[in-house]
């Protein structure tokens, strides 16, 4: 059977926006997210997988990378290789990931980016509503969230209505900031997260040349 042809950036063309590749630990919760969010930008070019045992950050890292690695022999990733590479990856507490340095080297020697949430992803979305402070265990968040009632998150179900986010990235990425402000662990410290810089480099892709609409 006859291979697609790799995509060419041929001069006087319209620029290609940049590709992503997103990968994700939760099944549902992140998954959930990344995929509203692309809506939101309109079909913006991300593609979002989970991928390595869930819970063990370094098989996720290994996951992106492979993908990359096999993108330009692959018909589903238009044989071309992805301008930004991501792993969504939770710290989690009380007991941090025990191979999380080791994800976090083989990322940066890979040029794969990491967005981490300590301790897991629902602090990101907490942010979207309310400032938050003090200690948080993963579990501790989690309530939080459901109590919080805003978006539909339930600790049994991890389901999670978008629409509730719209309009807040803003807050949700100052609030960010001051955390890391604030922190002098990075991301040892709790409560802290850099999901803000995925999320703004999305933003920011929607209006580079070559959007149509």
């Amino acid at each position: 059977m006859k291979r697609g042809k790799p995509l060419k950036r041929t001069k006087g063309a319209s620029p290609e926006r940049r590709r992503f590749l997103i990968y994700c630990e939760g099944a549902c919760t992140e998954d959930q997210y990344f995929k509203g969010l692309r809506a939101e930008l309109r079909s913006l070019p991300v593609a979002i997988c989970l991928g390595g045992e869930h819970g063990e950050p370094k098989s996720l890292v290994r996951a992106a990378i492979d993908h990359q690695e096999r993108a330009p022999r692959s018909a589903s990733d238009r044989w071309t290789k992805y301008d930004e590479v991501w792993c969504v990856i939770d710290v989690e507490a009380p007991v941090p990931h025990e191979g999380l340095a080791d994800a976090l080297e083989l990322a940066r020697r890979n040029g794969v980016e990491v967005a981490l949430t300590n301790p897991c992803f629902e602090l990101w979305l907490l942010l979207h509503f309310q400032d938050v402070s003090g200690y948080h265990t993963s579990a501790d968040a989690q309530r939080t969230l459901e109590k919080l009632g805003t978006c539909g998150y339930s600790i049994g179900r991890k389901h999670l209505e978008y629409e509730s986010l719209r309009g807040r990235y803003e807050q949700a990425e100052e609030r960010a900031r001051a955390l890391r402000q604030r922190g002098t662990k990075g991301h040892a410290g709790n409560p802290w997260t850099d999901a803000d810089r995925l999320v703004g480099l999305l933003r920011e892709a929607r209006h580079e040349p070559g959007r149509k609409g």
